[in-house]
């Protein structure tokens, strides 16, 4: 059950536990999308649809069936690889977007597009960092940040606003990441301290701008 452990990592490590086990909304057929989803490329999407008085929101999280099977053969959880790791971070996107959009509705908390991508791109480098520190624990992960932000490539079927808001959100995260890569340095196990800790769960409750500050005034 890679995801639902991918979806307690994320939830210990910024304290929001979610009631809703991700299996419970996933799809893996784009067949069983809605009409308007089925021609799309990508092997990960969260669809939200929300009802006209926006009292009710209905969500599905597609990831593709080769993905998961590919997951299921090399276990991240069990290693973490060169042969993997592409699959493991889009499956991670997936489960943030999951976790980060169902924790803000039940607050009752707008999100918007470039919050929700600036905090899976922390998210996956929070939770590279530690499935690699305890499978290589005298070993600092350096390369993960490079994985992410400098070998990263958009898919060039993306709509140029929706690129854009891509390369905004991977620019901040990244810059982010890059103060806590250094703070992380400073420890001897692969687990956050205190004052990670609880800098990462205040900028998890922040909104699209404050993140945005908070970024600018600390990295």
């Amino acid at each position: 059950m890679l995801l639902s452990h991918l979806q307690e990592l994320i939830g210990g490590l910024y304290d929001v536990p979610v009631a809703h086990d991700v299996y419970d909304f996933l799809v893996t057929d784009r067949a069983q999308l809605p009409p308007g989803a089925r021609g799309g490329h990508a092997t990960e999407e969260l669809l939200v649809a929300e009802s006209g008085d926006g009292t009710e929101l209905a969500l599905s999280l597609y990831l593709d069936a080769g993905l998961l099977r590919r997951l299921a053969a090399d276990d991240p959880l069990r290693e973490l690889n060169a042969g993997n790791v592409e699959d493991c971070l889009t499956a991670l996107e997936g489960v943030s977007h999951f976790v980060y959009l169902t924790w803000n509705a039940r607050h009752d908390r707008p999100v918007s597009l470039l919050e929700l991508e600036m905090q899976a791109e922390v998210d996956k480098f929070m939770a590279g960092h530690l499935l690699l520190r305890r499978q290589c624990p005298g070993h600092f992960p350096l390369e993960l940040r490079r994985v992410l932000f400098e070998r990263a490539r958009l898919d060039p079927r993306l709509p140029p606003a929706r690129a854009q808001l891509y390369v905004e959100a991977s620019r901040y995260a990244a810059r982010f990441c890059g103060h806590l890569e250094g703070a992380l340095k400073q420890r001897r196990t692969g687990a956050p301290d205190g004052e990670v800790l609880a800098e990462l769960r205040r900028f998890y409750r922040l909104n699209t701008h404050s993140k945005r500050a908070h970024i600018e005034r600390t990295a």
